[in-house]
């Protein structure tokens, strides 16, 4: 009865003290939290891409990452994945929008996971100029996820029906190329890392990246 009653007198403390905040306070209070509310999932990605990467999980008695994250995070291993793509898409691509989540000065909300699967299709489906509407539209207006995505799915359909079949194939065969360069980028990261394999292959990796990138020029 005592540990109850203990319990009611500090959430009561709690209400009180919200209660003796001035308005200005209370408000400060909810932007901070409201900052930590969206940028957890990015937390929760970093650290999982940790796991991912270091393969910790086999540590820890598992012998697949889906295991550990179904066990012990309890998300699918789907969903696990995403939050990591995510994760690594801004560390690789707009990398700034993770420093300032990080800024001394107080963690600037980072856009949610939904805006930066949206801003990959973007980047996979449109040329440098409708990514940076995409992006602007997502991350500095802050508009509604679904409403932009109307917007991309306009902008891709515009964009194919102005190609035409050779120009198509050309766009689709970069598209592959970049995906292939990214992949090839991910398993050097990996080999360097994991050191799975001599440290001369990582070097060998950056030679044919490099020749593929001076192919396209």
């Amino acid at each position: 009865m005592v540990t109850k009653l203990s319990k009611l007198e500090n959430i009561e403390e709690e209400s009180l003290s919200f209660d003796d905040m001035n308005a200005d306070a209370v408000r400060r209070h909810v932007m901070q939290a409201t900052r930590n509310f969206k940028n957890s999932w990015r937390n929760l990605a970093q650290a999982l891409h940790v796991v991912w990467r270091e393969k910790l999980y086999r540590k820890w008695g598992y012998d697949k990452f889906d295991q550990y994250t179904a066990k012990e995070v309890r998300i699918r291993k789907h969903t696990a994945m995403k939050l990591i793509r995510s994760y690594m898409f801004l560390e690789q691509e707009e990398p700034l929008y993770l420093k300032e989540a990080d800024a001394p000065e107080g963690p600037k909300i980072l856009p949610s996971i939904d805006a930066v699967n949206l801003l990959q299709r973007a980047k996979k489906n449109l040329d440098e100029k409708g990514y940076q509407k995409i992006k602007d539209d997502l991350f500095n207006k802050e508009r509604d996820v679904r409403e932009v995505k109307k917007d991309l799915t306009a902008l891709v359909f515009q964009r194919r029906k102005d190609l035409d079949p050779e120009q198509e194939r050309t766009k689709s065969g970069k598209v592959s190329v970049e995906r292939f360069v990214s992949k090839l980028k991910a398993f050097r990261y990996e080999v360097e890392a994991l050191h799975i394999l001599p440290g001369y292959i990582a070097d060998e990796i950056d030679k044919l990246i490099k020749k593929i990138k001076d192919a396209q020029k």
